[in-house]
């Protein structure tokens, strides 16, 4: 299968280093939502290993969680208080849940792991079911750089060693706003792929379909400490609201 077509592609591959060094502190991003939740319930969308529902819930809020891989909540449920956190299996773009909720998220980019447009409108038309009226649904991504894809296709170095090498190929589709990247590790046990895909979408975009959904931008900013979003920013935490 695809990795265009299969949702659970990412969790399967990367479950077991999700948690790894190098992640986002998840701090800044659980200060900023509380507040929002106005007492819950949640629902975070690609809850993955709970990194960020996990410290939302311990501030004594009911949090939920939809994720595509069981790889990935294995993982979560080994974590304390993460056996009981009620997750649906399936895909985030299905939103397989009744609510209402209080608040909605999808953080760390993960709205362009859906790699298709009508899906990520079905996600945010999905979303609004589930909203309670006035609700807010947050997301993060990263704000596309045409500079990162000005060739059609690129090839980095990334580690070489005496033991391994390690290249990455990317190949753009800029009309379909798609890119698939192919991380390629040679060793003396063989060659090893490690595949990804994403659909990248400017803020505008993803105002339009926010709003073919009934959803209205309330909020920009351009981290989560709530920094002045503007045309220099490469990423963008965006609030909206249901009503």
């Amino acid at each position: 299968m695809s990795v265009f077509d299969d949702p659970g592609h990412f969790g399967r591959l990367w479950a077991a280093n999700y948690d790894g060094p190098g992640n986002p502190d998840p701090a800044p991003a659980v200060d900023f939502l509380a507040p929002l939740a106005e007492g819950g319930p949640v629902l975070e969308l690609a809850v993955g290993t709970g990194r960020v529902a996990l410290p939302l819930a311990a501030r004594g809020l009911t949090v939920e969680g939809v994720e595509a891989s069981p790889e990935m909540v294995a993982r979560l449920r080994a974590k304390p208080g993460g056996e009981h956190m009620p997750v649906a299996i399936g895909d985030m773009a299905d939103v397989p849940v009744s609510g209402p909720y209080r608040l909605v998220f999808l953080v760390f980019n993960t709205l362009f792991n859906l790699v298709d447009a009508e899906r990520q409108a079905d996600c945010f038309r999905n979303v609004a079911r589930v909203l309670a009226p006035g609700g807010a649904f947050v997301i993060e991504t990263y704000v596309p750089d045409p500079a990162n894809f000005d060739r059609d296709e690129q090839v980095q170095v990334r580690e070489v060693t005496e033991d391994s090498a390690t290249i990455r190929m990317h190949r753009y589709d800029r009309a379909a706003q798609t890119f698939v990247r192919q991380t390629i590790t040679f060793d003396a046990d063989g060659v090893h792929l490690h595949p990804f895909a994403m659909r990248y979408a400017w803020p505008e975009q993803i105002d339009e379909m926010a709003e073919r959904a009934g959803l209205r931008l309330t909020e920009r900013y351009a981290d989560w400490d709530r920094t002045p979003f503007d045309t220099e920013s490469r990423a963008h935490i965006s609030v909206y609201r249901l009503g």
